[in-house]
């Protein structure tokens, strides 16, 4: 069985949850505390060389990290992942657009906002706004044009930008002027398998 190690508030983890499920695929859900330090510990750097989650471990022990690494690994051969290399390019780079462009901005911005340090780190929030703004306008006008965000249909590239940019809010975006993107994220979520982030797969143990 696969075994996905994670945590109760990544948006990356949560990514792969979504996936498992819409593939109704079983794993073994290990939720560990980041706070307490518990990726770095030694036997954790054994599964993970850069010591984060998500990291998901095959029935033969092998593991897999990065979200980015995860998704294609467990797309691979199903709807979520075209055969056609020009369009598999095109989600990789949306992959790619996501963890370079949105990810950090507002996963840190979020995680500022439920610690309840925004007012202390509100120079940092301002500064991850800039920077996570700039990033939701392409996306915003590429989705003002297109339905999805490679071909006709939901790829793996939707789930991996939807889950951080559907949190943004979380991290004091102000959402609401991407009518576009809300558009899309309303389409995501009515996808078959869709799991809400709180939300216990029928397939996860533990």
């Amino acid at each position: 069985m696969l075994r996905l190690y994670d945590s109760r508030f990544s948006g990356n983890s949560w990514k792969v949850r979504i996936l498992l499920n819409q593939l109704r695929r079983p794993f073994e859900r290990i939720t560990l505390d980041l706070d307490a330090g518990e990726t770095k510990t030694d036997s954790f750097i054994e599964l993970n060389r850069f010591a984060r989650i998500p990291v998901l471990q095959l029935s033969d022990k092998r593991t897999i990290v990065e979200s980015a690494a995860i998704l294609l690994y467990l797309a691979e051969g199903t709807e979520y992942l075209s055969e056609d290399p020009y369009l598999r390019s095109q989600i990789v780079g949306w992959m790619f657009f996501e963890q370079g462009d949105l990810q950090r901005s507002i996963a840190l911005a979020r995680v500022y906002q439920i610690k309840g340090m925004a007012d202390e780190m509100s120079q940092q929030i301002e500064r991850l706004h800039t920077d996570g703004y700039a990033g939701l306008e392409p996306l915003e006008r590429w989705l003002h044009r297109n339905e999805w965000l490679v071909g006709d249909s939901y790829t793996v590239a939707d789930l991996a930008v939807f889950a951080y940019v559907s949190l943004a809010h979380e991290g004091g975006y102000r959402m609401e002027r991407f009518r576009s993107i809300n558009r899309w994220l309303g389409g995501v979520r009515s996808q078959p398998g869709w799991l809400g982030f709180f939300e216990r797969s029928p397939y996860q143990y533990g």
